[in-house]
């Protein structure tokens, strides 16, 4: 038999399904009379346990420990026949054996559609008599019927009666739901979504909600030997769910709108939402930074504050980027990491303060700050060149506005010089710093204006003035 792969399938765990999937008692198939497919509420007397009855389980179940199908099959259905109450093992028993008569009847539509009712059956008869059995509860029952529904009628594209027990399956069992049981529960949510998505979607992404927060706490449970198994869930249903169609940015901001502050002291919730978000690319959403804002107040992080700091700078709100790559900066000379990484957000200020803020001295202290954590940064001198080459600190107040339009030319040969340490520090960047030197170059005094200015720039060097203060070769324009 093939079956679809049940390792299928980051929000908010807390939220609830909108919509409860509707369960006929019946389904009809081409090939087969009507599935009894709900337990029945006939009152029945209880089985009698028979010495005969004990002796098939033991038989039955010893040889389908060893896989010996052929010598177990009959013990089992007479053991199952005349005493279902007796013991939780004829369930999982009788789960191995279909499976394998169900390989067998490859290619027999007949033999498969009676396989399918004596399975439903089965289970039935199982919520019928299993009770308070501590290892085998109502919702394991109902989550093992929702799989075998899921895994044998293939001809039931949506598959809605699984939806209905799986459901009921995770709203009795709750934290403790099996990884099995949540992946297959969001693939048959999916197929009933895309059966009809403006009836299902509001469910659908409610169960994404709830099925990718509980397997993200099984997967990051650490004493969980299954927690590899229950990652790989994790990541089908993040899949499917960003395939489906149904999370566009919009939607989740009207599902989500008030979430946030109704769960601004749950971390878990909050982070959950953050991943929702991410996977259906809506990182630019106002329900995102506020959540994200909310996750770095309780849990202050290098990663947060740069996360903050980035999506401040989406926004335009460019002051507060500037104190979050601060944050970012504190955080991280707190932890071990690199001091590339620290380097790089000082970078981002600087790049903040000369682009956005058109501060060109806090530009370069930044910058110089950035050098001192990582020196061959050629960014950084191609950024305190360009907020040189960007000055004009020489001002027509201070003297004739024809010699302050020579002396603010004194900046460009500050630039250059910037842009040849870029080049020796970092030869990745020798090709925009070549670039930038040319282009620069040409706007050097002339000699006729050097010449001009004899007590000014009559020397070999000359130091710019204002808040550059930098000493520099004079320079005659070619």
């Amino acid at each position: 038999m093939k079956t679809r792969t049940l390792i299928a399938l980051a929000l908010c765990a807390a939220v609830p399904a909108l919509a409860a999937a509707k369960k006929p008692k019946k389904v009809e198939t081409p090939e087969a009379p009507a599935i009894e497919l709900e337990e029945s509420t006939e009152e029945e007397e209880t089985p009698v346990i028979t010495q005969e009855c004990m002796a098939d389980f033991s038989i039955a179940h010893t040889n389908i420990k060893i896989k010996n199908f052929v010598d177990a099959k009959d013990p089992w259905y007479r053991c199952f026949n005349t005493c279902p109450n007796y013991h939780r093992s004829i369930y999982s028993d009788g789960a191995k054996l279909y499976a394998w008569m169900f390989e067998q009847a490859a290619g027999d539509e007949a033999k498969k559609a009676e396989l399918r009712r004596e399975i439903i059956r089965m289970y039935n008869q199982a919520l019928k008599w299993i009770v308070n059995d501590p290892k085998y509860t109502r919702a394991d029952i109902l989550a093992d019927k929702g799989i075998a529904y899921y895994n044998y009628f293939e001809q039931d594209s949506i598959k809605l009666p699984a939806y209905g027990w799986l459901k009921e399956s995770l709203d009795l069992s709750g934290k403790k739901a099996g990884i099995a049981a949540l992946s297959t529960f969001f693939e048959v949510s999916y197929d009933v979504y895309k059966s009809n998505p403006a009836e299902y979607q509001d469910q659908f992404m409610n169960d994404y909600s709830r099925v990718t927060t509980l397997l993200g706490e099984l997967a990051a449970d650490k004493e969980n030997k299954n927690s590899s198994y229950a990652a790989a869930a994790k990541t089908r249903v993040d899949q499917l769910f960003t395939v489906s169609g149904a999370a566009s940015c919009e939607k989740l901001d009207a599902l989500y709108a008030n979430y946030v502050a109704l769960n601004k002291s749950d971390l878990a919730k909050l982070n959950t939402l953050l991943s929702l978000y991410r996977i259906a690319n809506c990182t630019e959403s106002d329900v995102y930074f506020a959540a994200a804002e909310a996750v770095h107040q309780l849990s202050p992080s290098e990663e947060s504050a740069a996360g903050c700091a980035a999506m401040s700078m989406k926004k335009g709100d460019w002051e507060g980027a500037v104190n979050y790559y601060l944050q970012a900066v504190t955080l991280d000379q707190s932890s071990d990491n690199n001091s590339a990484d620290r380097a790089k957000y000082l970078f981002r200020i600087a790049y903040v303060y000369f682009d956005k803020l058109h501060n060109y001295p806090q530009c370069r202290a930044y910058c110089r700050r950035s050098l001192g954590e990582d020196p061959a940064q050629g960014g950084c001198y191609i950024l305190i060149g360009s907020a040189y080459a960007s000055s004009q600190p020489y001002s027509s107040s201070e003297m004739p506005a024809a010699k302050a339009a020579i002396m603010n030319k004194t900046v460009y040969w500050a630039a250059v010089d910037q842009f040849v340490k870029a080049k020796q520090a970092d030869p990745s960047v020798e090709a925009d710093a070549n670039k930038m030197i040319a282009q620069y170059s040409k706007y050097f005094p002339t000699k006729e204006e050097i010449f001009d200015l004899p007590n000014e720039l009559g020397g070999e060097t000359f130091t710019v003035g204002g808040w550059i203060g930098e000493t520099t070769k004079v320079r005659a324009a070619k």
